[in-house]
């Protein structure tokens, strides 16, 4: 009989949800599978035009139950499913959901299922801006600084900011909503049966990055700074939460109505929740000091510390420190840039106009060719654009863009801030163009590096992580030239999955700890790219230009900045 134990990670991105098996011995996968959430690429519930990005609980539970099943059913079916010791959920955050008080969520409930109120608000939801600047003008009125730990400045992205608004908007959702969870949260609670939203188990990573949990507050901050935020948030406090647990817990096992539907045992283990950059910086073997930088549709850039070097240690304008929100016993410090991946995948889309809407009615080639030729063009475009732009001379340098096409996240939360871009000429092609969206996302990420050093946490190297870093050289090696710095690329394609197979495999008693399970099941780095010191000079001068730029972006965004106009 086989001695072998596996876990399984479901790491839960902003377009799919993807599980892995994991071999606990060695780290190795198993098998994999992805599953495209349905309804959201269809663009339901969703408004890009005013920041409004929902998704269908829906979406997710069949997204779990799919790839775990097709996990199973591709590595052997019932010979490796009696194997599975644990699982282990990470999602985006923050990612709430109004529950009643069974802890489901409303869209799952009569007369809801349509209403994006009562979906979960993506991170990437910028409906609350207003929101979350009263929140920031709201915490200077108290004599304890109540943003402290969250770098000093509350954000459109977060908990708080989101949760008011839906009140706001909707009477329907105050009405009904028991409490508010984190998509993180919400997940183990399904698989283990909850059925009562007093007994969920919150993760420690959502609460103190997003919730503004803090231990030296004993929990969320008084209720008095809530209610007199807004009469709508009055004795909602009381329906969240106190404790928070670091994700090495158990939040239970396996219900059987999900072990039935799974094919699993109910003696599986099921975790405490994270963030995909939480657990996906332990995936990648994270090191104190080493920035683990999740690279996707946007950036989430974590670091870790001894507790004791930080201790009276606040750094301003980062996404948080937290104790053990990442590696248990250590400062979880976050950062991360709103976007990134979606700076090129804005771009790919931009100059695929014709593509998406003129192909389709040519009178040259059939449907079946038309929609064929799309796809193999859109395949290839960026692939050709970076060629194209690596092999532009380093004279020849003229556009200069800033990256906040989704807002800037850090340093310094403003999701209210736009992007630009300036210097162009009749000779801007394409290539050029990509190239300063590029080396603009590069300098945005330096911008993250330099305010950690400022504050005097240093940065020894960077660890990339995610879909950009490892389909990118061309991006990749403009960085580590930008940071002057090497950057390590892990080994393992689905990093976020892995780390959450790792806390699955502490949480069911494999492993003692995180840092052994680390050790056991990391899989290493494919490869190194270290900076280019002929193109120094080169970058801190553009660096500067892209800072001055951004100054002044910032002061004409405020609103007594009018436009000139003759």
């Amino acid at each position: 009989m086989s001695t072998a134990k596996y876990v399984i990670g479901v790491d839960y991105g902003t377009d799919s949800v993807r599980s892995v098996l994991v071999d606990t011995a060695n780290g190795k996968e198993i098998s994999s599978s992805v599953f495209l959430y349905p309804r959201w690429q269809k663009g339901l519930y969703c408004k890009p035009a005013i920041n409004q990005f929902r998704q269908h609980p829906l979406d997710y539970i069949e997204g779990l139950t799919h790839t775990i099943k097709d996990c199973l059913a591709k590595a052997g079916g019932a010979d490796i499913a009696h194997l599975v010791k644990g699982i282990s959920v990470d999602t985006t955050g923050s990612s709430p959901v109004a529950v009643d008080a069974t802890g489901t969520p409303l869209a799952l409930t009569k007369d809801f299922e349509e209403n994006p109120n009562a979906m979960f608000v993506l991170w990437k939801d910028h409906t609350s801006v207003k929101e979350a600047a009263e929140i920031n003008e709201h915490a200077t009125k108290f004599n304890t600084n109540y943003l402290k730990y969250v770098g000093g400045i509350y954000s459109s992205e977060w908990f708080w900011s989101k949760l008011l608004h839906i009140l706001r908007v909707d009477s329907s959702i105050k009405k009904s909503a028991a409490s508010w969870v984190e998509h993180c949260d919400w997940i183990p609670f399904l698989l283990c049966g909850g059925n009562d939203i007093a007994t969920m188990k919150r993760s420690r990573c959502a609460a103190g990055h997003k919730a503004l949990w803090a231990e030296e507050f004993n929990g969320l901050p008084p209720e008095d700074f809530f209610s007199s935020l807004d009469p709508l948030l009055t004795g909602f406090r009381d329906k969240l939460f106190v404790d928070t647990y670091t994700s090495d817990i158990s939040a239970g096992t396996l219900s059987e109505e999900w072990a039935t539907k799974l094919g699993l045992g109910t003696d599986v283990i099921v975790g405490v929740g994270a963030f995909d950059a939480h657990m996906g910086a332990v995936g990648g073997q994270i090191e104190p000091y080493y920035l683990s930088k999740v690279m996707g549709t946007s950036t989430c850039d974590i670091l870790v510390a001894p507790n004791q070097d930080l201790h009276g240690k606040l750094i301003n304008g980062i996404c948080g420190q937290v104790n053990g929100s990442v590696i248990p016993g250590m400062a979880g410090l976050e950062a991360g840039q709103s976007a990134f991946g979606d700076v090129y995948a804005w771009f790919k889309n931009l100059i695929s106009w014709p593509l998406n809407h003129l192909l389709s009615e040519s009178d040259v080639i059939d449907e079946a060719t038309a929609t064929a030729l799309k796809a193999e063009l859109e395949g290839k475009i960026i692939a050709n654009l970076s060629k194209q732009a690596a092999a532009l001379p380093d004279g020849d340098y003229a556009e200069l863009a800033i990256d906040w096409l989704n807002g800037r996240r850090t340093p310094d939360a403003n999701q209210e801030l736009k992007g630009a871009i300036t210097g162009l000429g009749l000779g801007t092609d394409a290539p050029r163009f990509f190239r300063a969206l590029a080396a603009a996302t590069c300098f945005g990420a330096k911008a993250i590096v330099d305010r950690f050093k400022e504050q005097g946490v240093p940065v020894k190297g960077i660890i990339g992580i995610g879909g950009v870093a490892k389909k990118s050289a061309y991006i990749m090696q403009m960085m580590a030239d930008v940071l002057e710095m090497p950057i390590r690329i892990h080994r393992f394609e689905h990093t976020c999955a892995l780390g959450a197979a790792m806390f699955a495999a502490v949480a069911a008693g494999v492993y003692p700890d995180v840092e052994t399970a680390m050790k056991a099941m990391g899989t290493g780095f494919e490869k190194e790219y270290k900076p280019n010191i002929k193109k120094q000079k080169m970058y801190r001068q553009h660096y500067q230009q892209y800072l001055g730029l951004g100054r002044y972006l910032e002061k004409y965004n405020k609103k007594d900045v009018k436009p000139y106009l003759s």
